[in-house]
């Protein structure tokens, strides 16, 4: 029986991805971008320190470049390659196509792609001053794009279209123009002195130049039509071939909010409408999550309930570990991947992780976002416990009877359900251990359960009523494939002043009442 393409779907509110079936979610980690380049690399350096992970999706580039290294003739080793050592490792891949665009700059197109600036032109700084960034207004570098992402679109049909190793697909990454607000090549600056197109004008709806319609932000609306129309003709030409969902990232908006100190045009929150008027083929928009205020960001790009919240590269450091949680139960996640995941239980041996550290200054990226501390084994404690439990999350997606909670510069919170509510209190922050942050299922009036890192809880009655709350019982344990395994059942000097999760990744089930003053 032939199985359907995985699709994304949404249903009372709720999007969900759907691979062979069934929903899905991604307990995964993208990998260095160079990586993949190699098939023998990523058999020596790539598989071995993943397995101790507990992914079920590994994020894996293919370039352009080594694609089509010669115009018109095209090779598929290393894409077949990966496919191939993702299956002997019972793996699921989301490829990130790396076309004519990867963190602002043209780097990953063919050679016979750079050496031709005139019919593949450049976009230039104020001046002009041209750059190494192809302009998205390059009508012909766009059609040359598409034409080689729907060989392997066409390709990844004919090797992949009854199993689905591959799921999902990102068109460029993290697309936009950096150092300069707008493309200010002659011919950019023709179309910017023109007025909106007219999807654009219906979207806003509102006539005029883009500065008319867009006062100070016109450059980097303008810019984000650009991309997104060549993004749209490349996701197009794609789909036409083979119809996985496709989604597109962001470097993310960041001091000092102006567009070239991040790329300008991105699809970040601020510009999505822009982006889905003009892109309706791309399924998502990601955050690339890798400023310190998590929570905001996952909020942003969920807001509004038509955008699921998906994270193809997040945090290296220990936070990730909590993350997560939080990801998954309130904001119902369907990815949530840390960046170089090769390097997270990689034996110490002075080696290279790829990270340039001076790059990172220069663009004003977190360093602290990109530093290993320890998180491996934690992350792997998270993605084992969640990875069992994945039956019961997907139960609850949507629900209202789930949610999730993250330490950010508080003390705890409280959150509401159906005859309680649930006080938590946030463990003090300690050097090397992850931060403090969960979710909890209703399970029903009376039942729980806790999962996460480093917090106590306290079952409250209502406001107002004149009840205490006692337990049932306090069961320390985990699922195995999505059935709750009792380790402990806690009471007597274990339960006498609550209940508490460590600063390792576990589980509570807990079953509460109450009982009159």
């Amino acid at each position: 029986m032939l199985k359907p393409l995985p699709y994304l779907a949404k249903e009372n509110g709720l999007y969900s991805l759907i691979v062979d079936g069934n929903p899905y979610i991604a307990l995964a980690g993208e990998i260095h971008n160079s990586s993949s380049s190699s098939l023998e690399y990523m058999k020596e350096k790539v598989w071995p320190n993943l397995r101790g992970l507990h992914l079920n999706t590994v994020i894996v580039p293919v370039f352009w470049e080594m694609l089509e290294f010669r115009q018109g003739s095209f090779d598929f080793t290393l894409v077949d390659g990966i496919i191939e050592q993702a299956r002997e490792e019972n793996l699921r891949l989301v490829l990130l196509w790396f076309g004519l665009w990867k963190n602002g700059r043209s780097t990953y197109v063919p050679g016979w792609v750079k050496r031709d600036d005139t019919t593949y032109f450049r976009a230039c700084y104020p001046g002009p001053s041209a750059t190494d960034t192809i302009s998205p207004l390059c009508d012909a570098a766009v059609q040359a794009d598409a034409k080689a992402f729907s060989q392997l679109m066409s390709h990844l049909k004919e090797v992949d279209g009854q199993q689905h190793t591959v799921i999902m697909v990102q068109v460029e990454n993290e697309i936009g123009f950096l150092g300069s607000d707008r493309d200010y090549s002659a011919y950019a600056n023709e179309q910017f002195a023109q007025s909106v197109p007219q999807d654009v004008s219906e979207a806003f709806g509102n006539n005029g130049t883009w500065s008319e319609v867009f006062g100070g932000d016109a450059a980097e609306y303008f810019m984000a039509y650009y991309y997104a129309r060549a993004v749209e003709e490349i996701a197009q030409a794609g789909t036409k071939e083979y119809a996985l969902p496709m989604f597109v990232n962001a470097w993310l908006e960041q001091f000092p909010e102006r567009a070239g100190a991040y790329p300008s045009g991105g699809p970040i929150a601020k510009v999505m409408k822009i982006w889905k008027a003009v892109a309706p083929t791309i399924a998502l928009y990601a955050p690339d999550i890798y400023l310190a205020d998590f929570a905001k960001v996952c909020e942003e790009y969920t807001a509004g309930g038509d955008n699921p919240l998906f994270i193809p590269e997040a945090r290296r450091d220990m936070v990730s570990a909590t993350n997560v949680f939080y990801a998954l139960g309130k904001h119902d996640a369907l990815c949530f991947a840390p960046f170089g995941i090769e390097d997270f239980l990689a034996p110490a041996d002075g080696s290279d992780t790829g990270i340039d550290f001076g790059l990172m200054m220069a663009l004003n990226i977190d360093r602290s976002a990109f530093h290993l501390n320890g998180t491996g084994p934690y992350l792997a404690q998270s993605y084992e416990l969640l990875g069992n439990m994945l039956g019961i999350i997907n139960q609850y997606r949507g629900t209202g009877q789930m949610t999730g909670f993250l330490q950010h510069h508080n003390s705890g919170c409280i959150l509401p359900f159906s005859k309680y509510d649930l006080k938590l209190t946030y463990k003090r922050q300690e050097q090397g251990k992850p931060i403090a942050g969960g979710l909890v299922i209703e399970v029903s009036e009376d039942e729980f359960i806790l999962v996460g890192i480093g917090f106590s809880a306290e079952f409250l009655p209502k406001r107002g009523e004149a009840k205490k709350v006692g337990f049932v019982k306090i069961e320390e344990g985990s699922f195995v494939k999505d059935r709750w395994n009792m380790k402990r059942a806690l009471n007597g000097d274990e339960a006498a002043y609550g209940i508490s999760i460590g600063r390792n990744p576990s589980a509570l089930y807990v079953e509460v009442y109450k009982y009159n003053i």
